[in-house]
């Protein structure tokens, strides 16, 4: 009996000692969340903004390079639209696809710089092969259509999950380098501005090569593109190696609020009306912004009858001004409102100008340069804003941001896909080379000013509706139990 009262008495000791502990331990712990969190939520400095803004340099000198060549390349080499298209849709599938696995393995594991820079070396290594030969004509010793366009669509495939890697993890980093709202959209802003950069450098590159090499056969041209492709890759990887050594690695194992590194499930988001709106949203600005770029050489050639200059200088004018907004939206104060404002006005523009497109004649082919400018300016509001909604919609729920990027980026390149492939199947050899003898004031509504004009032009209406919708509050957790850098 003695030696159990014994026992009891050490029991009732450590019972009103253990609450004592736990009490001084978490009065600490407390302490240490809030710097942390006030670390976290203070805006970040210019030097590594402008080292992550390098990141994504490569995939936005290829995807430039994709987007703007890549059906003019195949059919200039004797592919017909339709097999170009299949080729092209081909690479935005398996875009798609991948987006959905890297989101989701990087949730899991993290080492978004691993991911990045493993994404990278796929994509220099075989970028320059999707404008390069067709290796099955030669495996096989003969040429044909279908051979072709078997050989493009495998390399098209291939540099498209290496830029499916590099894009979900650079664009997870934009939530886990900070958690202030401003420093998000600003980290968005100088990626956009060094995407416009990007897109300039390939035009500055491919007016070069095409001054210097003279295409006289499908040989020539092939190897015009050849040249642009291991320059661009030459200067997309310097940028890549100074993101690297510039940039610290974020860590995915952030505890929100007690929840430490548990992985948000897809249910999470799905269950959220604002994810299908920011989607939307972001789905159709990448609509806006890939078809206009797909079809904007066809239509300063074929459909106003401008110089071979023009397909170089009205896209360089675009990014020249898409590159200062970009600047000067770095030096905003975000709140949820302004990114709606500001989405918004970039989408009435686009209406302004889809609608100029669909009726402007080849007499007065040189409006298209005005036009340029305002196309730029529409395009930096729309890219810059429908990007930084997803930071919006992810907050501090950071265990989950990849998948965010992944999933939205799945449906972006699909759609663009789908798009490309509509629009290009109804595209005749015909309409590539229209007649020099065709009035100069001759207007007519062909499929290249529907993919110019008409579509981007619609998509910016439902964008604007949707963006109207949403609710963009942005409230941030008090308590965060490790840095975000480490």
């Amino acid at each position: 009996m003695k030696k159990k009262r014994k026992f009891d008495d050490v029991e009732f000791h450590l019972n009103f000692e253990l609450p004592e502990t736990k009490f001084v331990s978490v009065i600490t712990i407390m302490s240490n969340d809030d710097e942390s969190s006030l670390s976290y939520t203070q805006p970040i400095g210019r030097w590594s903004i402008f080292c992550f803004g390098l990141g994504h340099m490569l995939n936005d000198i290829t995807a430039a390079c994709w987007f703007t060549y890549l059906l003019l390349f195949l059919t200039d080499i004797g592919l017909s639209p339709g097999n170009a298209a299949t080729v092209m849709l081909s690479g935005q599938v398996a875009d798609g696809v991948t987006t959905i696995f890297a989101g989701e393995l990087i949730d899991r594991f993290g080492h978004l710089k691993i991911w990045h820079g493993a994404g990278s070396v796929l994509v220099a290594v075989s970028f320059s092969s999707v404008f390069g030969g067709c290796l099955p004509c030669i495996l096989f010793s003969r040429s044909s259509s279908t051979l072709q366009t078997v050989g493009y669509s495998f390399f098209a495939a291939i540099f498209n999950v290496g830029w499916a890697a590099t894009q979900v993890s650079h664009m997870s980093m934009v939530n886990c380098i900070t958690l202030n709202s401003t420093s998000r959209v600003a980290l968005a802003s100088c990626r956009n501005a060094f995407n416009m950069i990007a897109n300039l450098s390939l035009y500055a590159v491919a007016l070069l090569v095409f001054s210097i090499i003279k295409a006289k056969s499908h040989a020539d041209i092939e190897y015009q593109y050849r040249v642009i492709a291991y320059i661009s890759i030459f200067i997309g990887c310097c940028f890549v190696v100074i993101f690297l050594v510039g940039t610290k690695e974020p860590s995915l194992k952030v505890a929100v609020q007690g929840n430490r590194g548990s992985r948000i499930s897809w249910s999470y988001w799905f269950k959220k009306v604002l994810y299908y709106q920011v989607a939307l949203a972001y789905v159709l600005t990448r609509l806006i912004v890939n078809v206009s770029q797909a079809f904007l050489a066809y239509y300063v050639i074929n459909d106003l009858h401008m110089a071979q200059s023009a397909t170089a200088l009205v896209p360089a004018i675009i990014y020249v001004f898409s590159f200062i907004i970009s600047v000067v939206l770095q030096e905003v104060v975000w709140t949820g409102q302004r990114l709606k404002i500001y989405y918004s006005a970039g989408g009435i523009i686009w209406m302004f100008c889809g609608a100029v497109i669909l009726i402007l004649p080849s007499s007065l082919s040189t409006f298209m340069y005005v036009m340029s400018t305002f196309i730029g300016i529409a395009n930096a509001l729309m890219m810059v804003t429908g990007v930084s909604m997803q930071s919006v919609l992810v907050g501090t729920d950071l265990n989950g941001c990849a998948f965010v990027c992944g999933s939205l980026s799945f449906l972006d390149k699909i759609s663009c896909g789908l798009a490309l492939y509509f629009l290009e199947s109804f595209q005749s050899i015909s309409a590539l080379h229209v007649s020099e003898n065709t009035p100069l004031d001759a207007t007519y509504i062909s499929v290249t000013r529907y993919g110019l004009g008409l579509v981007p032009a619609v998509c910016a209406f439902l964008g604007v509706a949707v963006t109207i919708s949403m609710n963009l509050g942005a409230p941030y957790a008090k308590y965060l139990t490790e840095s975000l850098l480490e």
